[in-house]
């Protein structure tokens, strides 16, 4: 396997710390809102990370944080009137349920920063200890940057602290205008905050993953992961800043590599609340099924930019289409082993820095030389439990194809259409079975109206939108 280090800017052979055993961190959401298609796209980029190495034998162990302490979730309370936990676990809740539906597994270990605060106290006394951090009068506590010779080498840019470095107010009080905050220190009696040893307050946002990474992953001498990911936007400050504490705090450098996946665009944008065109996850499963999402938002490769259109979407359905056609033709059949070129075209494309357009268009040249072989020999049972196994092969690794074939065709129509056309279809097997031909012709006819096309099989009527 071969990744694109985003602090290298190449690609590197994949070889972990432990052998056989793979660690990602990956920057989980501040919940304090609905999830994005942004949230969707770093999901599903090591997602797909994670069912590489697991189909190339690695054992995976997946860290995904949530941010359940800032200043937009304090600034939520203050307009709902609601509790921090309240927010906090409904948006969790709700952004677990939505990965779900796109395919996405929850993490191994799932931590949340108001449940990391010890951890993250011993580290910043332990910076404190060598001189590395400094509180200030407020009782704010900072970094400071100048104890850390490669501070810069992350993200390759240093500039000054400004309000996006570290989401807590700028201090004037800093030794360097490049420091940041470790711990804020409660400024009102409308802040939330907790004791520590050096002030009642709360952590920076940095500080979190550090700590959490500390916490869960045992590491080696030489780093504390194998894999640190998460979106372009917070390669710097956010993973800067971290590796340097980290670094200050372990002696060891805080990831072996670094991936960053990139922006999500709609019709061109780049995804900004500020610029009113966010996207809901929420708002995009009510139209469209999570699978065909999914399939859509996988289609770029994770680095690139990824620009939203329904245009776009509905190509990448038709492809999705095909696969579920071709299931059609095999179904129903047991599985036996994929095809060996075809497994290995797939897993060589994958393995190449998660190369999903290569992978996507050997199973496009699989689908089709199926069909041909089909369209000659449509019996040919070892060729149909062949075309199973590599059809559940591709939704084992990308996430796809596992849904039953007339199930997939019937997504989009409601429950009452459904039980409409499912009565119909009772109404015409009775009408067939008392040999009222007329009438079941006609009964097909109606359902045909509908925009509905039905296939009497020996397991019963099935039926698909046209």
């Amino acid at each position: 396997m071969h990744i694109y280090d985003s602090v290298k800017k190449t690609k590197l052979p994949f070889e972990s710390i432990v052998p056989r055993k793979a660690s990602i961190y990956v920057c989980g959401p501040t919940v304090y809102d609905d999830s994005h298609l942004g949230h969707a796209r770093s999901s599903l980029s090591f997602d797909l990370l994670r069912r590489t190495l697991k189909a190339l034998g690695y054992e995976v162990t997946m860290a995904k944080n949530f941010t359940d302490i800032d200043d937009k979730i304090i600034k939520k309370i203050q307009a709902t009137g609601k509790s921090l936990e309240e927010i906090t676990t409904h948006y969790i809740e709700l952004y677990k349920k939505e990965m779900r539906i796109l395919g996405v597994a929850d993490a191994d270990i799932e931590p949340k920063a108001t449940q990391s605060l010890k951890a993250m106290e011993s580290m910043i006394q332990g910076l404190l200890e060598k001189d590395i951090a400094y509180i200030v009068e407020s009782g704010d506590v900072y970094f400071d940057t100048s104890k850390d010779e490669n501070y810069g080498n992350i993200s390759h840019q240093v500039v000054n602290d400004e309000d996006n470095q570290s989401r807590v107010e700028h201090n004037t009080a800093k030794r360097n205008p490049k420091d940041f905050a470790l711990w804020k220190a409660c400024s009102s009696d409308e802040d939330i905050c907790f004791e520590t040893s050096f002030s009642t307050g709360r952590p920076g946002w940095h500080l979190e993953c550090s700590a959490m990474i500390e916490k869960h992953f045992e590491g080696t001498n030489e780093y504390s992961i194998d894999i640190h990911g998460g979106g372009a936007d917070l390669l710097f400050p956010h993973h800067e800043n971290e590796a340097a504490q980290s670094r200050c705090s372990t002696g060891h450098e805080l990831s072996k590599y670094w991936m960053h996946n990139g922006f999500v665009n709609i019709d061109g944008e780049k995804m900004s609340k500020s610029l009113g065109n966010s996207f809901f996850i929420k708002d995009a499963l009510k139209i469209y099924d999570g699978e065909i999402l999914r399939n859509y938002l996988i289609s770029i490769h994770y680095r690139n930019d990824f620009n939203f259109n329904e245009e776009d979407l509905l190509n990448s359905k038709k492809r999705l289409d095909k696969l579920y056609r071709l299931k059609k033709r095999v179904t129903p059949t047991k599985a036996s082993k994929p095809n060996i070129a075809f497994h290995k075209d797939v897993m060589a494309a994958m393995s190449d820095d998660l190369n999903i357009s290569v992978a996507l268009a050997r199973i496009e040249e699989m689908i089709s030389e199926a069909n041909d072989k089909f369209d000659e020999n449509p019996k040919d049972k070892g060729l149909k439990k062949e075309t199973l196994a590599n059809i559940e092969f591709i939704d084992e690794l990308l996430g796809f194809g596992g849904k039953e074939p007339f199930s997939y065709f019937q997504i989009g129509i409601d429950e009452e259409t459904k039980e409409k056309i499912e009565a119909l279809i009772i109404a015409r097997d009775e009408a067939k079975k008392a040999k009222e031909y007329e009438k079941s012709d006609a009964i097909r006819d109606e359902i045909s109206a509908m925009g509905i096309s039905i296939m009497d099989t020996a397991d019963g009527t099935l039926w698909e939108k046209v």
